[in-house]
């Protein structure tokens, strides 16, 4: 029987794009269970969503992309997910590379995967799309700081095109993740946990509509919290709080397993 597996987009005023994007999701992973998490969107995302055939869960208002992430990751934790893998709504993710992505979460001959979070990367595949200097000089200075902190070779450090198996979800939703700009941060952090990352090649297109969340001086804001972000965490302290919420999700997932046998 194949892992179940949820695809998760978050989205925020995305209707004009997020319906070719909902559609080449169906087309390369039809069995997989669909899910967009509105993030106060103003417009018709939901209504494009449903009629597509996808599950849809609000936030009354913007609380930012991390946030949104959060909601999906603790739906697929809630509901016993094997696999998740998350795109962007704006149709820069191609959704051809989905298998791609999900490739290195799949058990060996031993029974054991080769990764539990997957990175998909556009400096890995042809000619990525075009985005400014600062940009890339800022994507530069991130992946190696990634590669050098982890160990793995990352080249692409703020991409949001990744899967992840439910390893990689036990520690995602717990305490510390970023509500705005999960990136190289996150990557750090679990790999000093102990899981295992490696990053593919993937196909990426400039958006269909819409701006980006880093234009103008947000991307001097997100380059000063991820750097302040990462200063942090050698000294970042676990929550006294987490063995417990650990041992509630474990017996929840639990009882749910039980129910559906």
């Amino acid at each position: 029987m194949p892992p179940s597996t949820l695809v998760l987009i978050p989205a925020c005023n995305e209707s004009e794009s997020i319906g070719p994007v909902l559609a080449g999701v169906r087309r390369e992973l039809p069995d997989a269970d669909l899910l967009v998490v509105d993030d106060g969107s103003s417009d018709d995302t939901a209504h494009v969503v449903r009629a597509h055939g996808g599950r849809v869960l609000h936030h009354p208002f913007n609380l930012g992309y991390g946030a949104a992430l959060q909601t999906g990751y603790h739906y697929a934790r809630q509901h016993g997910y094997e696999l998740l893998v998350q795109l962007d709504a704006d149709g820069q993710h191609d959704p051809g590379s989905l298998p791609a992505l999900l490739a290195p979460l799949q058990p060996d001959a031993s029974g054991t995967p080769a990764a539990d979070l997957v990175v998909g990367s556009r400096y890995r595949s042809g000619t990525p799309p075009p985005t400014s200097r600062l940009r890339r000089f800022g994507s530069l200075v991130f992946s190696w700081l990634v590669t050098r902190w982890t160990g793995y070779h990352i080249t692409d450090p703020t991409s949001g095109f990744q899967a992840m198996n439910a390893r990689a979800l036990d520690h995602l939703t717990l305490d510390h993740f970023p509500e705005d700009y999960p990136d190289a941060d996150v990557l750090i952090t679990l790999a000093r946990a102990g899981l295992r990352l490696v990053e593919v090649p993937v196909r990426m297109h400039p958006r269909l509509k819409g701006v980006s969340m880093h234009r103008g001086g947000r991307a001097a804001y997100y380059a000063y919290k991820m750097l302040l972000n990462l200063a942090l965490l050698p000294w970042r302290r676990t929550s006294p709080f987490r063995a417990g919420r650990a041992l509630a999700a474990s017996r929840g997932r639990g009882d749910r397993r039980g129910s559906a046998a």
